[in-house]
């Protein structure tokens, strides 16, 4: 039985979404068991209007937290000020080896200080970035970072190659990754500072060895990473975010465009019925809820971060994330890996 500690409270929806995910996963995974931090008076209330099935009844237990960190509260206060929220108590959990993993949709700032905080990277590791997948052409492109780190050394991003590309070989099965670094045009003279240095780091960690089993291709743009020509695509917190809510708007204009002509009249509503079935595969794969759930790499336990905004569908594909994560032994394949890059450095 895998054991996943879910933050009910945070995020923009808060117990809201989260208990029927917390259900819809359970229901989904006969394997899991869940502690669901958070109120237990609304938890209940909940869970009491849902009205699951007896099976899934067993395998949930309410854990207590008195306090909410909300989205606007700093990194320092959320650790130093709201030890009781249900953030905290979920990384506590996994802490004290109650649960396997954490799951929140709360404030990014604050999960990353409390995770690095509590539960503390890999000897190997300085900062824990976090990594999710984007659709591309082909499959799907793992990025890292989105948004843990707002800047990053080029030791760093070293680093968040690595182990980005250890993710997708020993978690997802890719042959072989192809790792790219982002950055304003793929010549060899653009971008700053760190972004060179990092490259040569990168570069130089290629030709040392040439038979690992997985490959630097050097610098991408920004539309390369829907090409399908790169596996794992790296750059520091703050660019990596905005590059994922750019996408998501532009996926959410493109979905809003799309309804708004096929009703303008009804030539276009008859256009609209056939086309209606190759827009929902369209519609499906480019759905972003599909891809919710992004693992802080690097940490001694996994924990992994919603979307604050994640509905049902998408908080439970987070669940879902973690439970891979920890079955798949995320946090062993990342330590033996690096400790492997540490002999090969000496």
């Amino acid at each position: 039985m895998t054991v996943i500690a879910l933050d009910v409270m945070s995020g923009d929806r808060g117990a809201q979404e989260c208990v029927p995910a917390a259900l819809r996963a359970l229901d989904a995974d006969s394997e899991l068991r869940l502690l669901l931090v958070g109120n237990p008076s609304e938890i209940e209330s909940l869970i009491a209007k849902a009205s699951p099935r007896a099976a899934i009844a067993t395998r949930f237990e309410i854990v207590a937290a008195s306090e909410v960190i909300v989205m606007t509260d700093s990194p320092r206060e959320a650790i130093r000020r709201k030890k009781q929220s249900s953030m905290r108590i979920a990384i506590d959990l996994v802490a004290e080896r109650r649960a396997e993993a954490a799951v929140s949709a709360g404030n990014t700032g604050a999960l990353t200080a409390i995770a690095h905080f509590v539960l503390k990277c890999l000897a190997e590791v300085e900062r824990a970035p976090i990594m999710s997948a984007v659709p591309n052409k082909c499959g799907f492109t793992h990025i890292l970072d989105l948004g843990a780190n707002v800047r990053a050394t080029p030791l760093q991003l070293e680093q968040f190659a690595i182990m980005g590309a250890i993710v997708a070989r020993d978690v997802f099965g890719t042959t072989r990754p192809r790792v790219g670094l982002l950055n304003i045009g793929i010549e060899e003279s653009k971008g700053h500072d760190l972004v060179q240095e990092a490259h040569a780091l990168l570069s130089a960690w290629t030709r040392s060895h040439c038979r690992r089993d997985f490959e630097y291709v050097g610098f991408i743009e920004g539309g390369d990473i829907f090409l399908g020509d790169v596996d794992v695509v790296v750059t520091d917190g703050f660019t990596g975010n905005v590059a994922l809510k750019t996408m998501e708007g532009v996926a959410g204009l493109i979905g809003g465009r799309l309804r708004a002509e096929f009703a303008a009249n009804s030539s276009s509503k008859i256009a609209g019925l056939f086309a209606r079935p190759v827009l929902k595969r369209v519609a499906a794969s480019l759905d972003p809820r599909r891809y919710n759930g992004a693992v802080m790499v690097g940490l001694k336990h996994v924990v992994v971060k919603s979307h604050g905004s994640a509905d049902c569908i998408a908080l439970a594909r987070a669940i879902a994330t973690a439970t891979t994560a920890v079955r798949r032994n995320l946090v062993d394949h990342v330590r033996g890996a690096l400790e492997t890059e540490q002999q090969r450095n000496f």
